[in-house]
Formats: structure tokens, C-alpha cells, sequence
């Protein structure tokens, strides 16, 4: 990479970055390989895989890619249900792999196709009962190896095969799970600097090696560089052809909404801008070669994106490194990882797992409107206990009738939905023109109308995050916004809660009482905004922020 292309300064950040990182991935790429049913290896090479090529070819420059834990959930899926055709996992490899090398092709063509933009219309309840069904997956399937038990093949098979758990359960392996889940929990209080869950692999691993405990351990790792393994999908049975399709589709889908959501979060911290259509070739890229070499899927991963940017990555070269660490540990250190033992990967897994469950949607069940609650529970349910893949399907499909239902009802109640989403901060009203001349600078009037709903919310999102470092304060006029629903009601909490940590003044206007009742269900009124900063009319608002600044508050 010559100077002309890169700026020398950045390179000890990313170095740092990189490294880190990639200390981050390496128990988890091994812990998700594992998961995946096709072994620590695939998990590594994954890792290899998507982290330098997803990183080189994507659009987010902060970016750490990796096997994440949806996309494992649906790889192992995938293992169980291709075994279960062909009756062996060296015989179902390829069905498995051309799953994943199509997975990776569909992104790449979603990115081409600007699918990216479509992104934004899963509603909430879909995507926060799917990722809490994922995180329950990860962790019902841990319970036995964590036990020092064979894993069972699916979620259900766990509940009914409980009584074996209490029968024949290791108490070394219970006993070296629980110490990598303390220390995975207990050590960040100590320090940061080094990842807990390392410490936690490390320090359990030796003491279940120098103690000469019997239990699981992952088993022999190949050191060498990985061989080419599609060699073998041009033999596939066409009966296979159905099963491929369908996980490809999925794979590609979860890994384009994981990957675009952590590509968010790494804009949020970088102050940058990513470019969502180049992440999912960069991600589908990534996914093809991580096939081709028999490694697991992945996508952004959010943990070691945000420790590679603390750690003071600032370009794609930090997410390269991440991924040639990975490599130089395949090369030099595949025979110490063949001594971890199972239990411990799912000390790892089982907080993972926890973490991955949004338990923000699930916390506020009750408050938010009733259709969105049972959407949220169906497709956590049918994810948990079904299929992943009907999951999705479901959810998005009864969100669309029910929104369609409640839009319809709002207009027969003859109430102004006006344009779904469509919002205005440039054009002042008749009443806002004086307060525009004389505060135009400092203060933004933003003008919501009809619905706030799943539609909607990634737009809003993006016409607050272009504002002027010199606003003071902003206003959000609510008087013909009848109805929020779940997912709305989230976006407007974080971009007040943004507006507020910049200390720019937010104030309420015309609140009508739907939207009301659910601000206050969930505590945005009066946590983030006091009753004093909600105004029936704007004339009321303008007085308020006029006194402020006279005072010098705002």
C-alpha cells in the first residue's frame, strides 16, 4: 500500500486497532466454528476470510468482519438440515459451502441492486424478536457442551433431552464453564486493556490442561494455509438445489442487516459515512472466499469494530490486520488451540448469546402498542423453536397488514396522516418566520408528519444527523403525527438522547395523545424530555427558548 494511497500517520492506530481486534475475534471465531458443526477450523478460516476481504473491498473503513453469532445460528442450521439429507457432514460439505459461496454472490448483486436502501423498512419488532431468538439459540445450545455433553442438534432436542443433562453432566467441565463466564464478566472491572473473554480462554484452558481434567477439547487444528473446497459442488443431487437457495437468501439477508447496522455504529463514532451499497459486496466478497476455503460466513462484527476504533483504527488497513493476526495464529498457534476444551468455548458463547437478546424490546412488552408486541413474541418464538428463515418471513408480513390495518383506522377517524414519511426542517411556517429570521442559526424547526413507523425511521435518522455544529437547539413539531409504533418510538429516544449528549436543547410540540401515552410508557417523558420542554403550540416554544437564550441556558 504506497503513500500515494495511504497516510503513514494512520498506521500505528491501525496497527493498534488490527491487533486488538483481532484478539477480540480469535475465541470467538474459534467458539462460533464450533457452534457452526463444522469445527473450530471453519471458524478461523471464516474469520481469515471475511476480515481481510470485507475490510479491503467494503465500504465502512473501521469496519472488523467476522463470524458473528446470527450468522452462525443460521450456518449451523444449515449443517444440521444439509446432514440430516445427505447423512454425514463430509458428504453435505458441499451443499453446505455452495450455500455459502451463493450467500456471499447474493450480497455482492444486493449491492449492485442498491438493496441496501430497503434495509431500513424491517421493522423493529421483526428484527428485535429474530436477533433475542438468535441469542436464545446460542444459548440453549450451549447448555450441554457446557455440561461436558454432546451438543444437541436443535433448540427443542434440548428441552427433551434434559433429564440426560442432570444424569450425565461433567462437573469439570460445569466447574471450567462457570470460571470462563466469571472471568469473562469479573475481569473488565479489573482492566480493559486486554479482552476478557481471551483471559477467560486462556486462564480456563490452562487450568483444565495443568489439573489433567477430562473433558471435550476442540481436537487437532490443521497450521497450515487452507485448501480449496468447492471442487466438489458440481456433483451436488439438483433435490439439494431448494435447501441451497433458501439459506443462501437468508445468509445474505442476515449478513447484510448485521453488517449495516454495525457500519451505523461505526459512523456514530468515527463522525464518518459509510457506503452501504460497497459494505455488502466488500461483506459478500468476504463470504465467497471464506466459502471457497471451507470457513463459516460472517458479517461486521460489532465488538471488534468498536474496539478496533477505541484502540485507534481509522482506516481499512486496521481491519486487514485484524484478519492477517488471525492468519499468523493459524500458521504458528492451530496446535495450542487443539488443547481448549468444548466447555470452555461455551463459558464463552452463553454471555455472547445473552447479549445478542434485546432485552430493551422485551422490557417494554407491555407499553408498547399491542401489535407490535405480538409480532415481536411470534417471531422470537417461531425463530427460538421453528424455522429462521419462516421467522422473517412472518414478521415482516404481519408488521405490513398491521400497519396498513392501524393507517387505516387513523383514517377513518378522520384524522391527517398526511405523506408517510415525509419530514421538512427547510421551509418555515407562516407562524415560525419571525423566530426563523432572528434564530435561524441556532435553532431547527423539524416538521413530522403522519405516522412514525418502521418506514420511516432510518430517514429521520439521517436528516438529524446532517445538522450544524452551531444549533443550539431543535424542535420537533408533532401536530400531525397520530400514531408511533415501536420502532419509531426507538428512533425518536436515540436521536433525543444524541441531540442531548451534544447538550443541544430538544423541545416538543403538539404531542397528540397516542404518540404521548408512548413517550411515557418508556420513559422518554420526563427522562429525556421534561414536561417544561413539551408545548401545546409553537408561540409557547418560541417564548420558552427566547427567555433561555436571553439568559444564556441555551
Amino acid at each position: 500500500m504506497s503513500s500515494r494511497f495511504y497516510d503513514m500517520k494512520n498506521f500505528k492506530g491501525d496497527f493498534t486497532g488490527g491487533l486488538v481486534a483481532g484478539v477480540v475475534a480469535l475465541p470467538l471465531a474459534l467458539a462460533f466454528g464450533v457452534q457452526s458443526g463444522m469445527g473450530a477450523t471453519a471458524g478461523l478460516y471464516g474469520a481469515i476470510a471475511v476480515g481481510i476481504f470485507a475490510a479491503l473491498f467494503g465500504g465502512t473503513a473501521t469496519q472488523a468482519s467476522g463470524p458473528t453469532g446470527p450468522m452462525t445460528v443460521v450456518a449451523a442450521t444449515l449443517v444440521a438440515a444439509a446432514i440430516e439429507l445427505t447423512g454425514s457432514l463430509e458428504s453435505a460439505m458441499s451443499i453446505i459451502l455452495l450455500s455459502f459461496l451463493l450467500g456471499g454472490l447474493f450480497q455482492v448483486i444486493f449491492g449492485f441492486l442498491n438493496i441496501a436502501s430497503y434495509v431500513k423498512y424491517f421493522p423493529y419488532p421483526v428484527v428485535s424478536g429474530f436477533m433475542s431468538g438468535v441469542g436464545l439459540i446460542i444459548v440453549i445450545l450451549q447448555i450441554f457442551p457446557f455440561a461436558g455433553l454432546a451438543s444437541a442438534k436443535s433448540t427443542l432436542a434440548v428441552v427433551q433431552d434434559l433429564p440426560r443433562l442432570f444424569a450425565e453432566a461433567n462437573p469439570f467441565a460445569l466447574l471450567l464453564g462457570g470460571i470462563t463466564i466469571l472471568i469473562y464478566y469479573l475481569f473488565p472491572k479489573i482492566t480493559k486493556a486486554i479482552p476478557s473473554a481471551l483471559v477467560a480462554l486462556i486462564v480456563a484452558s490452562l487450568v483444565a490442561y495443568f489439573a489433567k481434567m477430562d473433558v471435550p477439547l476442540i481436537g487437532e487444528i490443521p497450521s497450515g494455509l487452507p485448501s480449496f473446497q468447492l471442487m466438489g459442488i458440481m456433483k451436488i443431487d439438483p433435490s439439494a438445489f431448494g435447501i441451497i437457495l433458501e439459506y443462501a437468501l437468508v445468509l445474505a439477508v442476515l449478513g447484510s442487516i448485521d453488517s449495516l447496522l454495525t457500519s451505523v455504529i461505526a459512523d456514530n463514532m468515527t463522525k464518518t459515512r459509510h457506503n452501504s451499497n460497497r459494505e455488502l459486496i466488500g461483506q459478500g466478497i468476504g463470504n465467497m472466499l471464506a466459502a471457497a476455503f471451507g470457513g463459516i460466513p460472517g458479517a461486521g462484527a460489532t465488538k471488534g469494530t468498536v474496539v478496533n476504533i477505541n484502540a485507534g483504527g481509522t482506516t481499512r488497513l486496521s481491519g486487514i490486520l485484524h484478519g492477517l493476526f488471525l492468519l499468523a495464529v493459524l500458521l504458528g498457534l492451530g496446535q495450542l488451540a487443539a488443547h481448549i476444551p468444548l466447555c470452555v468455548l461455551a463459558g464463552l458463547l452463553i454471555p455472547i448469546g445473552f447479549k445478542i437478546i434485546d432485552f430493551k424490546g422485551l422490557k417494554h412488552l407491555a407499553k408498547v402498542p399491542r401489535a407490535d408486541a405480538v409480532v415481536l413474541i411470534l417471531v422470537l418464538l417461531i425463530t427460538t423453536f421453528g424455522s429462521l428463515i419462516q421467522a422473517v418471513g412472518i414478521g415482516v408480513a404481519l408488521a405490513c397488514l398491521l400497519f396498513m390495518k392501524k393507517s387505516g383506522d387513523i383514517s377513518e377517524q378522520g384524522m391527517e396522516v398526511g405523506k408517510v414519511a415525509d419530514i421538512d426542517g427547510s421551509k418555515p411556517w407562516q407562524d415560525e418566520l419571525e423566530f426563523y429570521e432572528e434564530f435561524k442559526d441556532k435553532v431547527i424547526v423539524k416538521h413530522l408528519y403522519g405516522p412514525l413507523f418502521f418506514g420511516f425511521t432510518s430517514f429521520f435518522k439521517d436528516q438529524i444527523a446532517g445538522m450544524s455544529d452551531d444549533i443550539k437547539a431543535v424542535i420537533f413539531r408533532l401536530d400531525r403525527v397520530p400514531y408511533i409504533d415501536q420502532s419509531g418510538l426507538y428512533t425518536l429516544e436515540d436521536v433525543i438522547f444524541d441531540l442531548r449528549a451534544q447538550n443541544i436543547e430538544v423541545i416538543i410540540v403538539g404531542l397528540q395523545e397516542q404518540p404521548r401515552d408512548m413517550l411515557e410508557a418508556v420513559d422518554i417523558i420526563p427522562d429525556l424530555v421534561p414536561e417544561a420542554d413539551l408545548f401545546a403550540d409553537v408561540e409557547a416554544a418560541f417564548e420558552y427558548l427566547r427567555e433561555k437564550m436571553k439568559a444564556g441556558i441555551v
